[in-house]
């Protein structure tokens, strides 16, 4: 083991955030909203809405929305409403709702700046393999979720762990978001949540970019009629927690508009998600 890396590599198959527990077979949790932070408006009332949703259903929440879009199909595509702007919008919607945030991160200068916001910190699917990244994520003590690749073997995610696992943390999250599979498609193989199991981490299913059509012109395209069926297999796996981009009108959305999942469906999908989690985990 190097001098910078003297910690020895323990994994753990729970990772608590606050009063959730993810993982070890406990009820799954929804990490869910809106692809990108369009505006503050747009944010509050859906963090709202889903917060009013899980706290019915009694499940775990943590909300998700990226403060910016590093990887965009274009260069003309929507990336953000600027950083310190989207930070502070969901700093407000922590605050106002008391619930954990969940936000991409591209480089090392933006861990120190999400770090400030967010409880968890993504390592976006095309940046999986950045050892810099994960390094830096790792440091930062935060939970760090790594998105698996579409250009990767779930065999492959183990490396990407240990890279924030060698840091000492090892409050790590790995999550399914499909395949590359022949042109401008992706497939999920539910297999590969077995896999990544077995390397001791929670496991997370994203049901909404696992449907994407990537690259259809200038945008990404989806297949949002999967979104359900996709959650529905993954929970029946036995998934630690579901993702999920949602959005109060996807047609609209300034990003992944095919792939989201529309708010007003959302509260019927989580009661067949925690019908099958519980037969699946017997609680």
């Amino acid at each position: 083991m190097s001098k910078e890396f003297p910690i020895k590599i323990r994994r753990i198959d729970l990772v608590e955030l606050n009063n959730i527990k993810i993982g070890n077979g406990k009820p799954f949790v929804l990490i869910a909203g809106p692809c990108v932070v369009e505006s503050e408006k747009l944010i509050i009332s859906t963090a709202e809405k889903i917060k009013e949703i899980t706290l019915e259903l009694d499940i775990p929440f943590i909300f998700k929305s990226s403060y910016k879009k590093a990887n965009r199909t274009s260069a003309k595509s929507f990336s953000g409403i600027g950083d310190k702007e989207a930070l502070k919008i969901l700093g407000k919607v922590k605050k106002k709702f008391k619930i954990p945030i969940l936000t991409d991160v591209h480089t090392k200068e933006e861990v120190k700046t999400a770090s400030d916001i967010a409880d968890i910190l993504q390592i976006p699917a095309f940046l999986s393999r950045q050892t810099e990244l994960l390094i830096a994520a790792g440091r930062s003590g935060k939970i760090v979720n790594i998105k698996k690749g579409q250009f990767l073997a779930p065999d492959d995610m183990k490396h990407a762990a240990e890279k924030v696992a060698l840091t000492g943390n090892r409050k790590i999250l790995l999550t399914e978001r499909g395949t590359t599979f022949g042109y401008h498609n992706l497939v999920v193989d539910m297999r590969s949540l077995i896999i990544m199991k077995k390397f001791g981490y929670p496991i997370v299913m994203d049901a909404t970019h696992s449907v994407q059509l990537p690259s259809q012109g200038n945008t990404s395209g989806g297949e949002p009629e999967f979104i359900k069926p996709l959650a529905r297999a993954a929970a029946a796996v036995g998934i630690d927690a579901l993702f999920l981009e949602v959005h109060p009108n996807p047609q609209k959305a300034l990003s992944d508009a095919s792939s989201q999942l529309p708010l007003s469906e959302l509260k019927d999908l989580l009661v067949e998600i925690k019908a099958i989690d519980k037969i699946v985990k017997h609680y």
